[in-house]
C-alpha cells in the first residue's frame, strides 16, 4: 500500500478527532434530550427508533456505495453526521423535526463506525493486531476524555447549554466532523486504491460467522440499556445534569487509556476465547450491581446523596470499561475470516444486526421501566449476558490467525 506509514498517522488523527466529536455530541444527547424537550423514559425509548434505525440500513448503503471504497464512504458519512449536527446546533426544531435530523447525524455515525474498524485492520496488516487495535481504541479514548474535559467546564460555567436558541457544543462537534471529512480525503489520496473496492450488494451471512452474529445481537441488547438506561437512572431519578455525565464519561475514558492497551495485549498473550469470557463475565457482574442499586433509589430504601450514589457512579464507570471489550469481537472475526474483503461487510452485517435489536430493547426498556421498575432492565440485561459466557465456550477461534 503506497504511503502507508503516513496513512497510518491520518488515520490516527480521524480516530482521535473521531473520539473528539462524539464526546462533544453523542455521549450527551440523552441530556439534550432532556433539557430541550423534556421527555420521559417511555420517550426516551422510542427516540432510539430514528436514532438506531441507520445501524439497519446502514449496512444497505455501505454495500451499494461500495465501488467507492471505504474510505470515501467515510467521508460522506462525516458531511452526514456535520449536516445533523448544524440543524441542532442552529435551531430548536419541533420535536418531529429534530428527529428527522438526528436520523441525518445517526446515519453518518453509523455509516463510519464498521467502515473505521475495516479501514484500521487494512492498514496494520498481520502483525500485532490486538496491539494495534487497542492503540487505536486507546487514541480516541485519550481524545474523548480531553474533549469531555472541556465539555465538563463548558457546561459548569456556562459556555454551553441545551436551554439556549444555540447549542455551540453541537456546533463544535460539527466543525471537527468536518476537519475529519478533509483528513479521510487526503488519506484517500495517499492510498490511492479504494481499501475493500467491490461493486455488490449482498448480505454476508456464513455459518462459519455465526457466533459473531449472537455477539452483535448481545452486544445491541448491553449497548442499548448502557447508553440509554444507565444514565437515564443518573439523570430521571438522581437528578444529574450533563455536568456529571461528562465527568463518569472522562473517568471512564481516562481510564480507557490504559484497559484498551492492555485488553489489546491481552488478546495477543492469552487469547480471544479467554477475552470473550472476561467480556461476558464482566457484563453480568455490571448489570447485576446497577439493577441492585437502581432497586434501591427506586423502593426508597437508598439514600439519592452519599456513598450509595458514589457507588453507583463507579458501576456505570465500569459498565464504560466493560463496552471496551468491543474490540475483543472484532479481533475475533479476523481471526474466523478467511477473506479480508468480507470483513467490512460482516461487520456491517453484525451491526445491523445489533441495531435491530436494539431499537426493540428501546421500545421494550421504556415498558418495562413504566410497568414494572427500572431495575429490571438491568436484571435482565445481566441474565441475557449469560448468553456471551456460551458463545465464548463453544465458539471455533483460531488464535494463530488473529
Amino acid at each position: 500500500m503506497e504511503n502507508s506509514k503516513k496513512a497510518l498517522s491520518v488515520y490516527f488523527a480521524v480516530v482521535a478527532l473521531t473520539g473528539v466529536a462524539l464526546a462533544l455530541s453523542d455521549q450527551i444527547f440523552s441530556n439534550y434530550f432532556k433539557d430541550a424537550y423534556q421527555v420521559s423514559a417511555f420517550q426516551r425509548g422510542l427516540i432510539e427508533l430514528p436514532r438506531e434505525l441507520p445501524g439497519i440500513i446502514g449496512m444497505l448503503v455501505i454495500a451499494s456505495l461500495s465501488f467507492l471504497g471505504d474510505i470515501r464512504i467515510s467521508a460522506i458519512a462525516q458531511l452526514l453526521s456535520a449536516a445533523g449536527l448544524l440543524i441542532l446546533g442552529l435551531f430548536t426544531p419541533v420535536f418531529g423535526v429534530m428527529l428527522i435530523f438526528l436520523f441525518i447525524n445517526s446515519m453518518g455515525m453509523h455509516l463510519f463506525f464498521p467502515l473505521q474498524d475495516g479501514i484500521g485492520l487494512a492498514l496494520i496488516g498481520s502483525e500485532n493486531v490486538g496491539k494495534r487495535m487497542g492503540q487505536f481504541k486507546a487514541v480516541g479514548t485519550a481524545f474523548t476524555m480531553l474533549a469531555g474535559i472541556v465539555v465538563f467546564i463548558g457546561f459548569r460555567i456556562g459556555w454551553f447549554s441545551f436551554t439556549t436558541p444555540i447549542k455551540t457544543v453541537f456546533l463544535i462537534s460539527a466543525a471537527v466532523l468536518f476537519v475529519i471529512m478533509a483528513l479521510l480525503m487526503y488519506m484517500q489520496r495517499l492510498v490511492k486504491t479504494p481499501i475493500h473496492k467491490e461493486i455488490r450488494l449482498r448480505l454476508v451471512f456464513r455459518r462459519k460467522y455465526k457466533y459473531y452474529y449472537i455477539l452483535a445481537i448481545m452486544n445491541g441488547v448491553q449497548k442499548q440499556i448502557m447508553f440509554v438506561y444507565a444514565p437515564w437512572v443518573l439523570i430521571e431519578i438522581l437528578s444529574k445534569k450533563a455536568d456529571t455525565i461528562v465527568a463518569l464519561s472522562i473517568a471512564g475514558a481516562f481510564l480507557g487509556i490504559f484497559t484498551l492497551q492492555i485488553i489489546g495485549k491481552c488478546i495477543d498473550r492469552f487469547g480471544i476465547r479467554k477475552m470473550l469470557y472476561a467480556e461476558a463475565l464482566s457484563f453480568i457482574f455490571v448489570y447485576l450491581a446497577y439493577g441492585v442499586m437502581t432497586s434501591g433509589f427506586a423502593g426508597g430504601r437508598l439514600a439519592t446523596v452519599g456513598a450509595p450514589v458514589a457507588l453507583t457512579l463507579a458501576i456505570f464507570i465500569l459498565d464504560k470499561i466493560s463496552m471496551q471489550f468491543a474490540m475483543v469481537r472484532t479481533v475475533y472475526l479476523r481471526s474466523i475470516s478467511h477473506d479480508p474483503s468480507e470483513i467490512t461487510q460482516t461487520l456491517s452485517t453484525g451491526i445491523s444486526m445489533d441495531h435491530i435489536v436494539t431499537i426493540g430493547c428501546a421500545y421494550l426498556g421504556g415498558v418495562v421501566w413504566m410497568t414494572f421498575g427500572p431495575q429490571y432492565i438491568f436484571y435482565a440485561a445481566s441474565a441475557l449476558s449469560l448468553v456471551n459466557l456460551a458463545v465464548a465456550r463453544l465458539a471455533v477461534i483460531d488464535d494463530t490467525a488473529r
